[in-house]
């Protein structure tokens, strides 16, 4: 009954805000046109408004779920229209606040101690309320300052509520819009679920905090204020208080005599830095959780304050890797390379032809490289591509929509804070350098040495292993164990297994070699006081290992 409740009440707020007309030739359409009637007309300020606009206020009239909802939707450019993509980065999840009496007996109840043994003040007026959590200052015995961030009383159940009625909505979507195997509704839902799951657990924003300032520990670029771990529990978190200027307001910047040229280029390195160096980057880089150091003595040298951990985002090391060889390959203007990677990276099916897909690219890029690089947006250049690559059966990448909101969000502020940034000139040497440290000869030396352990305790087993197979192949019995997972990997296995046979063929020639040599020529030929034999007996061995080492 609750659910059905719900139900209405969310069909009734889309009646009112008249935006019936974007559910057309679905399902919920016929529902809602027999429940027009009993819904009051929109008033002369609803029914004046652009769609954009009234969808984003049913959101936020809709409560926490829908609003993060719309922000997801907000980065998904290459789904939404412009004017209403526009309107849902417009969202902010603010609401009336939650009596602070309440929030002092939820605290303790989470802390299990008393308010005044916990705290020398607890300040019960809250500094700021959103849908799911709201801050109060408070001072420690030891005389810091510190915020408490405390969820709402019964935020669980409501968010769960309204997660199982977008699970509906997908599946509605999924059945009845021609395009769902790419806009992949079910995934969308999953990644907001997800995300409200990361955001109800506050030990798990502390944990975020924490790692995100070992990272930056000591930088003078971003900081990132100190998790009181005494005081914080899953449903509180307490955090050292930090003051500062929100990143959007250009006037108290200008005021304070903030470089805003140098903020606006460390924001973009610390993006990039973050995605690509640390794998762990903040993920909900609006202004309102992105301040400046108000400190006058950094005026010159301005740093961020990063608030707000309950979202971060993380790559798989393939993700990393093809994401930054695209933006490399936008850099380089080398449109082949740019089809090469979607193909080779599974966004793309293999079948779709790359001479086509370069000229598609070529098609979209082109035109925007005729601009002074200061006006080109990255995050519009990627938008493009996303849409045009969509006629070529381009499949959506639910893991990436964190990163690019989060582009969105760093594009947007790095302009706004100097329009004039030349984001390409920013982020290319960034970018370079962190790939080149990455992927040098010493990242690799200390990789293969944080694997040693391993190789040496399959190296036992490597020759018996071998002999099986071979026997197998003279015999000509293939035997053949898999699972469903292995089914994705069977064509890169295929096309490494000859080269690796062969590799480990003559590894194990060599150790048999070696062995000869060691028994007939011992105290023979020596190279820096090591047999000769011995020698070969490591590089046989070596390159056996290498070459049955799975390929990433």
């Amino acid at each position: 009954m609750r659910s059905f409740a719900r139900a209405l009440r969310i069909g009734r707020v889309l009646l009112r805000y008249r935006l019936d007309a974007l559910l057309a030739e679905t399902p919920a359409e016929r529902w809602l046109r027999l429940a027009r009637p009993f819904v009051p007309r929109a008033t002369p300020r609803i029914a004046e408004l652009p769609r954009g606009a009234r969808l984003r206020l049913a959101l936020q009239e809709l409560g926490p779920i829908f609003v993060k909802f719309g922000q997801i939707l907000s980065t998904r450019r290459d789904l939404m229209p412009p004017d209403i993509a526009d309107e849902l980065a417009l969202l902010q999840d603010r609401v009336e606040p939650f009596d602070g009496e309440i929030a002092r007996a939820l605290v303790e109840r989470a802390l299990e101690r008393g308010i005044g043994e916990a705290f020398a003040r607890f300040d019960t007026t809250p500094l700021a309320s959103a849908s799911i959590a709201q801050v109060h200052a408070a001072r420690l015995h030891d005389g810091r300052e510190v915020v408490v961030k405390v969820l709402r009383p019964q935020v669980e159940r409501e968010i769960a509520a309204d997660i199982a009625l977008l699970r509906g909505i997908a599946a509605i979507v999924e059945r009845t819009h021609p395009a769902a195997d790419k806009i992949r509704p079910r995934a969308i839902v999953a990644e907001v679920e997800n995300t409200l799951a990361a955001e109800l657990d506050l030990q798990r924003e502390g944990a975020n905090a924490s790692v995100l300032r070992r990272f930056w520990e000591g930088s003078p670029d971003l900081y990132v204020p100190e998790v009181i771990w005494t005081h914080t529990r899953e449903r509180v978190l307490t955090l050292e208080r930090v003051h500062g200027i929100p990143s959007d307001d250009i006037a108290a910047l200008d005021a304070a005599g903030i470089d805003r040229r140098a903020l606006a280029a460390k924001g973009v390195r610390v993006f990039y830095t973050q995605v690509f160096r640390d794998n762990f980057f903040h993920a909900d880089a609006h202004a309102g959780n992105i301040w400046v150091d108000a400190d006058p003595a950094r005026r010159a040298d301005p740093r961020f304050i990063a608030l707000d951990f309950g979202i971060v985002g993380q790559l798989s090391d393939e993700d990393q890797y093809w994401l930054a060889e695209n933006f490399m390959a936008i850099f380089n203007r080398d449109y082949r390379r740019i089809a090469e990677l979607h193909v080779r990276a599974g966004w793309m099916p293999a079948h779709i032809r790359l001479d086509e897909l370069e000229a598609a690219a070529r098609a979209v890029c082109e035109p925007y490289f005729t601009r002074p690089l200061a006006e080109i947006s990255l995050a519009e250049v990627l938008v493009k591509l996303f849409r045009t690559a969509q006629r070529y059966e381009l499949t959506l990448q639910p893991q990436l929509i964190l990163l690019q909101k989060t582009l969105l969000n760093i594009e947007g502020l790095g302009r706004l804070l100097d329009p004039k940034l030349d984001i390409w000139a920013v982020a290319r040497p960034v970018l370079e350098r962190i790939l080149a440290e990455r992927y040098s000869p010493q990242r690799l030396a200390g990789e293969f040495r944080k694997r040693l352990p391993e190789l040496v305790t399959r190296a036992p087993d490597m020759p018996s292993l071998l002999h099986a197979w071979l026997a197998q192949q003279v015999g000509g019995r293939h035997e053949l164990s898999m699972r469903s997972q292995d089914l994705a990997e069977l064509a890169r296995v295929a096309r490494d297994g000859q080269r690796r046979t062969v590799a480990a063929i003559l590894g194990t020639g060599l150790l048999v070699v070696a062995a000869v040599l060691y028994a007939l020529e011992a105290g023979g030929p020596r190279l820096w006081n090591v047999p000769v034999s011995t020698w070969i007996a490591a590089c046989g061995g070596l390159w056996a290992l290498l070459a049955a080492w799975p390929r990433r």
